[in-house]
């Protein structure tokens, strides 16, 4: 539906009746007659042209019966065409703009809570642990490695999760586990309810299951307007009894750029963390600080973005087990896609390799240990084969695939545009046909009295501006030509044009779409020759801010 919507083309009403957005009652009742001079069915004798007459003058009809009705003008000049589709009933009139946009947001509310229930947003991770430590380990003369190196999956973690919104303030999320390691295997289940209380803050209740069964309770409130807290308490049972926690964080705002996070946890394993990170356009740094009885430790860790899809990361870590650097690459690898290589060297960890895929909501995880010691070999080639295994995949894979999407993307667009064109081209032309006898009469009138002419009129990517009396065999391809209906916009020796794009107006289309279009005017007014250039959205003002110019 979105899409639609999206895709929907855009009408501009009041350039169809050329008028102004500001125009008046009778200024639209005056514009749609004059319009009726030209397409109304009833004024052409010939079938074909009578055909052509009733296709046109329903775009005008309906131009007219928005602008016409305070109520549905109201809708319009706020919301667009989008505003008239959004499935309005019969509503009565003399409403005022305040009252037109609350039922319009009532409306808007309840496509909003439809959409909702449609949607489930899925999320998860798949992550394979994997041990090659024979490729670099060395081991004893008498341990049999046989012929080729034990490459093992240590263990496999799959979860995903489920959303459900309910209403606009409720949502709930079922989500689910499973982990296998070593031959035995366990999982968990768990289903949360949240509910939004304000804009400022909200509540969630999760039963788990599994391991035992286990209650959490968790909030979330801004404090001020700089800061914010969250907590939350987990009531569980397992084999020894019962068990019960609580965590709570407030974060702070120090500057534009900088957040500080002080975390505590209680329970069997109480700890409390304090991070800082400070993070701009081009760069990301963190600060922690985690203090436990069983385990802590100082950790800093830097981000910087080389290019536009590319982050460089180091980490360095050191506390109570030991410590370990990491560093690698993160590279954005299509629009929806994200590949990540991170070398982690410690002790008494060893060499690890981890590779990380994020592929929109799916998160993919490959932790391949390397080595238990820390060998140079293992180092060496962490950091180069997830490397050179990189370019050649983009190069003979990546790269051919993208090329071929933008190839069928480009396709799909030119084929899009130009049957657009052709339509509206076939629209134009057609118009046209039906106001050659008007524009001759206009023609003749204004001559008689040595009123406004107009000798020729171009509209579209005018790529050059010097005068030649060759003009119309060398104008550029993207450039048609609008005298017919320019001229049959002179009124009383006057011409006005809206300051809407002109490729709305009657006879007109867009010649070239996405690029910057002008409309040239050069016209006879009191036999003298005149010439006026304009933007696409300018308004035209003539003979006003005309210059005129030696007829050839």
């Amino acid at each position: 539906m979105a899409e639609s919507e999206d895709q929907e083309e855009i009408v501009d009403y009041y350039a169809i009746l050329n008028v102004r957005r500001e125009a008046n009652e009778n200024e639209i009742k005056a514009a749609y007659r004059r319009m009726c001079m030209l397409y109304h069915p009833d004024k052409h004798r010939d079938p074909a042209k009578k055909k052509i007459a009733e296709e046109l003058f329903s775009k005008i009809q309906k131009a007219y019966e928005v602008l016409s009705i305070p109520e549905s003008r109201g809708i319009y000049d706020i919301y667009g065409q989008k505003g008239l589709n959004a499935g309005w009933e019969v509503i009565e009139r003399q409403r005022t703009p305040a009252e037109i946009r609350e039922e319009y947001e009532r409306l808007k509310r309840e496509r909003e809570e439809r959409r909702l229930q449609e949607l489930t947003n899925p999320a998860g991770s798949i992550s394979v642990e994997v041990d090659a430590t024979d490729l670099f380990d060395t081991y004893d003369e008498d341990f049999d490695r046989g012929p080729l190196p034990s490459i093992e999956v240590r263990s496999m973690t799959i979860s995903q999760s489920i959303e459900a919104p309910l209403t606009t303030m409720d949502t709930l999320t079922l989500r689910g586990s499973v982990n296998i390691k070593n031959g035995n295997g366990s999982g968990t289940v768990s289903v949360s309810a949240r509910r939004v209380l304000s804009h400022r803050a909200w509540g969630s209740i999760t039963f788990e299951a599994g391991e035992g069964p286990k209650l959490t309770f968790r909030a979330f409130a801004n404090v001020t307007q700089r800061s914010y807290c969250s907590g939350g308490i987990a009531l569980g049972s397992h084999e020894n009894g019962l068990s019960a926690g609580a965590n709570g964080m407030l974060a702070r705002q120090l500057d534009r750029h900088t957040v500080g996070y002080i975390t505590y946890q209680g329970g069997l394993q109480s700890a409390m963390n304090t991070t800082v990170i400070r993070e701009t356009e081009t760069s990301r740094a963190a600060l922690t600080v985690h203090l436990s009885f069983s385990n802590s430790f100082l950790m800093a860790s830097y981000t910087r973005k080389i290019e536009k899809n590319t982050k460089l990361k180091a980490t360095v870590k050191t506390g109570t087990f030991g410590s370990l650097i990491a560093y690698g690459c993160e590279r954005q690898i299509s629009d929806h896609s994200h590949l990540a290589a991170t070398v982690r060297i410690g002790i008494p960890d060893g060499v690890c390799l981890k590779i990380k895929l994020t592929r929109a909501n799916q998160v993919y995880n490959f932790p391949i240990t390397l080595s238990e010691d820390i060998q140079p070999a293992a180092i060496f080639y962490g950091t180069l084969v997830p490397v050179v295994v990189f370019w050649v995949v983009k190069a003979l894979v990546v790269n051919p695939f993208l090329k071929m999407e933008k190839d069928r993307e480009s396709e799909a667009k030119r084929e899009k545009f130009t049957k657009q064109m052709a339509e509206k081209k076939r629209e134009a032309e057609n118009s046209i046909r039906l106001m050659q006898e008007t524009c001759e009469r206009i023609v003749e009138y204004e001559s008689s009295r040595h009123g406004l002419v107009i000798v020729n009129a171009w509209y579209g990517h005018l790529v050059t501006m010097e005068e030649s009396s060759n003009e119309a065999h060398r104008r550029p391809t993207k450039v048609i030509d609008v005298t017919v209906p320019v001229q049959c916009q002179v009124k009383d020796s006057r011409l006005f044009l809206t300051e809407s794009s002109k490729s709305n107006l009657s006879g007109f289309y867009d010649p070239c779409p996405e690029e910057e279009k002008m409309l040239r005017v050069r016209y006879l007014f009191r036999e003298a020759i005149h010439e006026v250039t304009v933007g696409d959205e300018e308004p035209v003002k003539i003979p006003k801010q005309s210059h005129k110019i030696q007829a050839s």
